[in-house]
């Protein structure tokens, strides 16, 4: 089994079936935490994707874009997380 044979039977259906997964907790989630952690972790997932992506098709440019949506989740839940201390 090659890399891409791998990347296309394995990886790529493992990241949508959890993408899935996700979007039922994010729109289930019964309280906000919930759903900022759900939308985190689609963003997670996303990079995953761009990630296998990037290397399935030999773009090292999406690498980046990778990176800067990594650091964009990260200030987003740093800033929620940072808004519910401030509301307790």
């Amino acid at each position: 089994m090659s890399l891409a044979t791998y990347f296309d039977y394995v990886i790529f259906p493992i990241l949508t079936i959890s993408v899935v997964l996700v979007f039922i907790r994010l729109f289930k989630g019964p309280e906000v935490v919930d759903r900022v952690i759900a939308l985190d972790l689609i963003i997670t997932i996303g990079i995953g994707l761009i990630t296998t992506y990037s290397i399935r098709s030999g773009q090292a440019v999406l690498l980046d874009v990778a990176m800067i949506l990594a650091l964009i989740a990260f200030l987003g839940t740093i800033a929620f997380s940072f808004y519910l201390d401030k509301n307790k």
